[in-house]
């Protein structure tokens, strides 16, 4: 299906009420004695009961089938995913960097499942804090298999073409570029309408992503919510299905006799969404220096520590470059925080060369790092004219705790063992 042909719903945080069929959705009531159309009303709940209301989530759906009604789930293998705890190598200070993950060949497919490699993470999915860094690179659809992740929310990053997620309250594409995130326990499946398909994958073990706090920046600005698309009720009918699901750190397959994605109807706020990073609207100076990178926050998962993000979602996007007197790329730093950085397209201001889309950085806490010999030699000796950034889009997944990779992605053919030369380059100035 092109685009144009998924129906969503737009807004961030509202109450929506959707029907594929009319006549499906009760009305003024979420249990009626007997639901419309001889369908199942079931409650899909993402926050306790008692939370307040300004964050409390859930969406009423009504189905063909209860989701109760499967066997037992078996325990399946893993492969290149993992989840905490993330202690197969001891905390390193020094700082990674990866090319692209390779795809598949066209003679060893793999599905989204299959294709998900992790690249680190930390926290406790059990007790619900922390994150994990997942990429994926797939060739093979999803036809009568679906995922559902019991451990954390998944926020999808697409690098290498579009993918179609078919979820229980309906379908969205997303393409490069934009961004969607589906909740804590919803299923899925994936189709690539461009195989292959190719991108980065956070999930979020703890407080579900919201959009952050604008502050001094006024009632405007940054991501807007009308902006953030959900999809329409959407169902599918058929025999049968295999559900896996990642529960405990773990992946588990059980086998239906209908499939999972049956919702007719629905109403709530418990819902999977998409977002168009070019709607973003960037702020920067008009003056002289550039504020922190935290104006470039797209959504936030807010820790029990005010202004202390569990994990934050922050880009670089096209924008204009105007300070005077003033070093324009990033600048030399060391942060509390840590920081994984991917590209989405073209190239990232602070790194001349090595950092490719689909490609990774991670700097852990008080790593030092900032723009590369070259890229600090041309930004420090430039004629200062306004400049247009344009084609690049990087991203960052920014984590109060220390990212651990995986021994996998420690040990892998892809990993750019030599990084740390892009600093060896730099030289004494001092006068």
């Amino acid at each position: 299906m092109a685009d144009d042909e998924f129906r969503y719903l737009s807004g961030f945080g509202n109450e929506f009420a959707t029907e594929a069929v009319d006549g499906a959705l009760p009305r003024h009531r979420n249990s009626p004695q007997q639901a419309p159309q001889g369908l199942y009303a079931e409650q899909l709940s993402g926050t306790a009961f008692t939370q307040p209301r300004a964050v409390n989530r859930r969406t009423w759906v009504y189905r063909i089938l209860p989701s109760a009604k499967h066997p037992a789930f078996r325990r399946i293998p893993s492969g290149t995913l993992k989840s905490t705890p993330f202690d197969e190598i001891e905390p390193d200070p020094n700082r990674l960097r990866w090319n692209a993950l390779p795809l598949p060949a066209e003679d060893h497919p793999r599905d989204f499942i299959d294709g998900l490699y992790t690249v680190g993470g930390n926290g406790d999915s059990r007790t619900r804090g922390g994150m994990a860094v997942h990429v994926y690179a797939a060739n093979k659809d999803m036809r009568d298999r679906y995922f559902t992740d019991a451990d954390g929310e998944l926020l999808f990053v697409p690098e290498l073409n579009a993918v179609d997620l078919h979820t229980e309250l309906g379908s969205l594409r997303v393409s490069p570029g934009e961004i969607a995130v589906i909740p804590r326990g919803i299923r899925f499946r994936v189709e690539l309408p461009d195989k292959p398909a190719r991108g980065y994958l956070c999930e979020n073990f703890g407080a579900a992503f919201t959009l952050p706090e604008r502050g001094p920046i006024g009632a405007n600005g940054l991501a807007s919510e009308r902006d953030f698309l959900t999809p329409h009720a959407a169902f599918e009918e058929r025999e049968a299905a295999t559900v896996v699901q990642k529960f405990g750190g773990n992946l588990w397959a059980a086998d239906y006799d209908h499939s999972p994605l049956d919702v007719v109807a629905w109403h709530g706020d418990y819902v999977p969404y998409k977002y168009d990073l070019a709607t973003f609207m960037v702020i920067g100076t008009i003056s002289f220096d550039h504020p922190d990178p935290s104006i470039f926050t797209v959504l936030t998962s807010q820790s029990d520590t005010e202004g202390l993000a569990n994990v934050d979602f922050v880009i670089f996007p096209p924008r204009w470059l105007v300070g005077e007197d003033t070093f324009r790329p990033p600048w030399f730093h060391r942060n509390v925080m840590s920081e994984f950085m991917g590209l989405v397209k073209g190239t990232y201001d602070a790194k001349a060369e090595g950092f490719e889309p689909g490609g990774g950085s991670l700097h852990n806490t008080f790593a030092s790092h900032g723009p590369d010999a070259e890229t600090y030699a041309r930004a420090s000796t430039q004629e200062l004219t306004p400049q247009k950034l344009d084609e690049t889009l990087a991203f960052m997944f920014e984590s109060r705790w220390t990212i651990i990779p995986t021994l996998q992605a420690v040990q892998a053919g892809h990993r750019q063992r030599d990084y740390d030369d892009v600093w060896s380059g730099l030289s004494r100035n001092f006068r």
